[in-house]
């Protein structure tokens, strides 16, 4: 009796406890769960802060006619732990920590806010609507003049490039992921999560240096409850920003049962170098060839393949692939952006019953996966589209890779067969502009900093020939690629005897190349000009560099991060010339040179177990 008295006196302990914490969170600043970042009042909107300074404003807020200033602070009401696997991705063990906040705006309005430790996210959360229609946002984010900024303009695509900025731009609209340097070596980065059904994603509209969150068209009559996506800030020094997983952390968790089929690996690819390469059952068959050379898992049978030449069809160059053990994938046009003009198949999953008896198709005669074309924006039907593709290839267990298409937001969570997806101004533009190749470099140089920060991205890296056009980034620069880009399905770019005629260091290289990441860290860089990252896989690390600058760059090689018990280390460096493009080294790990100088636009690899 005695024992069950200390119990009962232990349990009302806790309670009281319990409750004065919470009543002490109440009256606290909101704050991260470390307590590095907190919001302040401020004009009826918030300022974000990082270790007391200033990071950003978020001066307004509300859904509807007008805005609706805060006129208290935000009440805590929960922590929350994040802890989950993923399939592929910078890191498939992923954790976090946040305290949740909730600010009520109206009666049937409120504004729901998560302090990680790395970052910011809020949505808005409405109750009791009647045949409404979608309301107008009016986040908005207030970036102080003269920070520097790395922005996209927006296109349905989104594929351009991230200029850097000290000035307030001219006005227009700005795609995510939005990078700001706030001060010295503290970074925010704009983006948002968790788009779900009767919702559109959305974008940036600026006046000055005051961003709003404009949501893309959704013309559904909203009834019940209903929420926004997470409007996200990533916080931190450069390693922590880049190195961040909120935009999984936020989203829902895997909602397609078994995953056992799901497989991330690296492709052999057509378009770069032959544009309509995939109506030719010849030039298919090299590509099969090339990936049993190279022991890669896949190919993919792009555009036209509707069209084949030789006389055979797609279901020989599947038989052909499977026979030699890779798995194909094939291409599909969404046929809700470019249609007129567009290559096909066309018309084969926009309607139910079509995408269903498609998909069982290509499960049938054995294709792993579908690549999926030429999407139109971000507007809420297309976002259902997407999960209703999403949904529809889980049941026949195909991969999906989508192009032409938005960034990813979370989806590679909840649905883990998205191993890719492109929204990168990317590789095969050589085969389109000359623009690409002097800006290559430094491009290549910030989009670790910016857009895959968010997702895979499907960038098709590594190319040591030319297309269309040509490109100066040397052979290490284009190699090292394949490790700073993070993407499930790893297209290679070049032509079969291109990658044939390489040293077999290399070629071993791309054989064993992984397409999913246990850990990544970041150990130097700054946008467009150079960096440096090492991922590891199972027991091995590649770490991999490139020069963004058209000059010779000496960088560090910081590997304070990496264990200490590694034993051999494979470097791989520019040669001297043309004649000679390659240095490759087989040395101890303790041998590690400290810095390496590399070639204008160079790079270098180092796999290190």
């Amino acid at each position: 009796m005695k024992k069950l008295r200390l119990i009962t006196l232990g349990l009302i302990a806790l309670m009281v406890s319990s409750t004065a914490f919470a009543e002490s969170m109440k009256t606290k600043q909101p704050s991260s769960p470390d307590g590095r970042l907190t919001l302040t009042l401020k004009d009826g909107g918030l300022q974000l802060n990082c270790a007391g300074k200033s990071v950003i404003e978020l001066p307004q807020f509300g859904m509807g006619d007008d805005a609706t200033p805060l006129s208290s602070v935000p009440q805590f009401v929960r922590k929350l732990k994040i802890d989950y696997t993923m399939l592929s991705g910078k890191r498939l063990h992923c954790t976090n920590r946040a305290n949740e906040y909730v600010a009520e705006l109206n009666s049937n309005q409120r504004l729901v806010i998560r302090l990680f430790n790395d970052g910011l996210a809020f949505r808005y959360e409405l109750t009791d609507l009647q045949s409404a229609p979608s309301p107008r946002e009016h986040t908005a984010f207030r970036i102080a003049d003269g920070c520097k900024r790395w922005m996209q303009r927006w296109t349905e695509g989104y594929e351009g490039f991230f200029p850097l900025s000290t000035t307030a731009p001219e006005s227009g609209r700005w795609g995510y992921p939005a990078l700001i340097e706030t001060s010295d070596d503290t970074y925010a980065l704009i983006t948002e999560a968790d788009i779900q059904r009767r919702q559109s994603a959305s974008c940036l509209y600026n006046t000055g240096n005051t961003y709003t969150v404009v949501p893309d068209k959704n013309e559904l009559r909203l009834t019940g409850t209903w929420h926004t996506p997470w409007r996200v800030v990533i916080v931190g020094t450069l390693a922590e920003v880049v190195e961040s997983t909120l935009v999984t952390d936020l989203s829902e968790p895997s909602a397609i049962g078994s995953t056992d089929w799901i497989h991330p690996g690296v492709v052999s690819w057509v378009y770069w170098a032959y544009n309509h390469g995939s109506n030719d059952y010849d030039i298919i068959s090299k590509y099969v060839d090339l990936a049993v050379s190279l022991h890669l898992p896949y190919v993919l049978i792009d555009a036209e393949w509707d069209e084949m030449k030789n006389g055979k069809t797609i279901e020989d160059a599947v038989a052909y692939a499977k026979s030699k053990g890779v798995k194909p994938l094939i291409w599909y046009n969404s046929s809700i952006g470019w249609i007129n003009g567009a290559p096909g198949p066309k018309f084969r999953l926009n309607k139910p019953e079509d995408r269903e008896r498609e998909f069982a198709w290509c499960e049938r005669i054995g294709v792993a996966g579908v690549k999926i074309d030429f999407f139109s924006g971000d507007n809420q039907a297309n976002m259902d589209y997407y999960l209703d593709l999403l949904e529809s290839t889980a049941r026949h267990h195909l991969l999906v890779n989508f192009h032409g298409a938005t960034v990813p937001r979370g989806w590679q969570r909840t649905y883990p067969h998205m191993l890719s997806t492109e929204g990168v101004y990317g590789a095969e533009w050589y085969n389109n502009v000359p623009t690409f190749t002097n800006r290559a470099a430094s491009h290549n140089a910030t989009l670790p900093f910016t857009r895959n920060i968010i997702g895979p991205m499907d960038y098709t890296p590594c190319a040591f020939s030319d297309s269309q056009h040509p490109h100066i980034t040397t052979h290490a620069h284009e190699l090292a690629l394949t490790v700073l880009f993070e993407s499930g399905l790893q297209h290679l770019a070049d032509r079969p005897e291109s990658f044939l005629a390489q040293p077999a260091p290399v070629q071993q290289f791309l054989s064993a190349l992984p397409a999913a990441w246990d850990e990544t860290f970041l150990l130097d860089g700054y946008p467009a000009h150079h960096v440096v990252m090492a991922r590891r896989s199972g027991h091995t690390w590649y770490v991999a560099g490139i020069n963004g600058t058209d000059d010779p760059l000496t960088l560090e090689l910081p590997l304070t991060r990496l264990p200490r018990r590694l034993a051999t280390a494979t470097l791989m460096l520019d040669g001297t010339d043309t004649a000679q493009p390659w240095d490759i080294r087989h040395i101890a790990y303790k041998q590690m040179p400290q810095t390496v100088t590399l070639k204008p636009r160079g790079g270098f690899v180092a796999v290190i177990e």
